[in-house]
């Protein structure tokens, strides 16, 4: 990731915040593992973002490696906290488009499932437990199709609470995983199709006096053909 193309992938900025477009398959900031010659993050590039301010924005809230789509920076410290209460407070709505594997019965609903770390040694693996935190998710189906003699489903899927996986565990337990998971899925580890799973929009309202601020972001390229199959038209 350069600077130019973090540039590119601006898709709002004001005085407060900023949204980038988050490319799939790169993470938002040093891992544990950096250490030991891990990989690119976008944090290590935000200096490119400054926009005339003494500091580089830092991030008001995460997405997965293999998350793509709206990802929102605050540019100083003031911008930090008050987008911090609102995500926190569940006031930032958050649409997720995916594409996941299986027949999808009825057209839309709530996922009520209590979520849990599976391995108290790995936090980020996690799984339908009742004695979990207390987990929420919308879901609409968007369209339907299939790929290769397998059904596929497009669905917007809108997170009423942030556990870690959330969506990925919450569409594996209806026996509908997200296409390309290779935890919670069908996916092999190497050489999948890449997560379907993309934020798709967000919407904050961070100004009391204006609209909030709505911002979208294009699926990635590697969505495109399954989301076509099932009716997208872009």
């Amino acid at each position: 990731m350069t600077a130019d193309e973090l540039l590119a992938r601006l898709l709002y900025r004001d005085a407060m915040m900023l949204v980038i477009d988050k490319p799939f398959g790169i993470a938002v900031h040093k891992g544990p593992k950096a250490a030991f010659g891990d990989h690119d993050n976008l944090e290590a590039h935000f200096d490119a973002l400054k926009f005339g301010l003494p500091r580089a924005p830092a991030l008001a809230h995460r997405l997965d490696r293999d998350t793509s789509g709206c990802l929102v920076l605050g540019r100083h410290r003031r911008a930090l906290e008050e987008l911090g209460d609102l995500f926190k407070a569940g006031k930032v709505e958050k649409t997720y488009w995916a594409v996941v594997e299986g027949e999808v019965e009825g057209d839309a609903g709530l996922i009520d499932l209590a979520i849990a770390k599976r391995d108290a040694e790995r936090g980020w693996w996690m799984k339908v437990d009742p004695a979990g935190l207390p987990s929420q998710t919308r879901w609409r189906v968007m369209g339907r199709g299939e790929a290769e003699g397998r059904p596929l489903a497009w669905l917007a899927l809108e997170p009423l609470t942030g556990r870690t996986h959330q969506l990925r565990v919450h569409c594996a337990a209806r026996g509908t995983p997200i296409l390309g998971d290779p935890i919670y899925g069908t996916a092999p580890r190497i050489g999948g199709p890449g997560l379907h799973l993309h934020a798709r929009s967000v919407v904050v309202p961070l100004y009391k006096n204006k609209p909030p601020v709505a911002v979208e972001a294009p699926p990635p390229a590697h969505m495109l053909g399954s989301l076509r199959a099932c009716g997208y038209a872009g």
